[in-house]
């Protein structure tokens, strides 16, 4: 990855197998993943970019804290046990909250058409609540964000903190 300059994109937490008789729909979720393996990979490879998202929310706050410590790293998306729309509003509610908008809110790993489309319907609806929530804020607090600022973070939110990412110099 490092001599090609390509990122590694990382789906951290599944517990594979768990109901055999099930195959593929048998996988399940590692409640509490190793963010320190990320940590390390993170900080021995510095000129590397890192993709992560991780199964279980319990890891969410520690990605948060992770991305906000390695320049190299960036969070997108709520993965498959998380890509429910009241995990996908408490989730994009704390990285926001921590982060800003330096992540992605969502992204497709899906595998049928049909999955694509109730993903992007649902978590677009919930990603708007929570900036709604976030703006509401600004604005109690004084502060009136421009049409053009809105616009802004939801590009950034929805591949343009991506796109920046990818042409960050390491």
């Amino acid at each position: 990855c490092e001599e090609r300059d390509l990122p590694l994109a990382l789906k951290i937490g599944a517990h594979r197998g768990i109901n055999a008789k099930l195959r593929q729909a048998g996988d399940g979720v590692v409640a509490f993943a190793d963010g320190n393996a990320l940590a390390r990979l993170c900080s021995r490879f510095p000129k590397v970019r890192f993709l992560a998202t991780f199964l279980s929310v319990n890891n969410q706050h520690e990605a948060c804290v992770l991305a906000s410590k390695f320049r190299n790293l960036h969070i997108y998306g709520c993965w498959w046990y998380c890509n429910v729309p009241s995990l996908i509003e408490s989730i994009t509610t704390l990285r926001v909250e921590m982060l800003g908008t330096s992540f992605t809110a969502q992204h497709s790993d899906a595998r049928v058409l049909d999955q694509l489309v109730y993903k992007w319907a649902h978590s677009r609806a919930v990603i708007a609540r929570v900036l709604s929530k976030e703006y509401s804020k600004m604005i109690e607090s004084g502060w009136s964000p421009t049409r053009r600022e809105v616009r802004r973070d939801i590009v950034r939110l929805f591949g343009g903190s991506y796109e920046e990412f990818m042409k960050k110099s390491l």
